[in-house]
């Protein structure tokens, strides 16, 4: 839900249900990244209320979009992460690999 003015599009605070600091937080992170935003800040109103408030003010654009790529900046380092840590997965099996070992095993 964005709570915002109507007057100025470039402030708005995003109320997300059901996120915690993990995912707040990792957003904050990339909208300071970004030169658009001029601030950004999250709260918890409660630790028993699963929300978080993300305030953003930009330096002109609409709060809205700069969130929205914000966002996306954020699944495609995510999505990186993931490659990255599979490659090395794999590529660690494949250097450690020996003949009878079973490496999946849990035993």
């Amino acid at each position: 839900m964005e709570l915002g003015s109507l007057s100025d599009p470039t402030q708005s605070t995003f109320s997300l249900v059901d996120e915690d600091h993990t995912f707040a937080n990792a957003v904050r992170f990339t909208l300071n990244q970004d030169p658009r935003t001029k601030f950004c800040g999250y709260s918890i109103p409660h630790p028993s209320d699963n929300r978080v408030n993300i305030r953003i003010q930009t330096t002109g654009n609409p709060a809205k979009d700069v969130f929205k790529d914000a966002c996306q900046d954020l699944m495609v380092m995510c999505q990186h992460v993931s490659n990255t840590f599979n490659k090395a997965v794999v590529d660690f099996k494949v250097s450690n690999s020996v003949e009878g070992m079973d490496i999946e095993s849990d035993s």
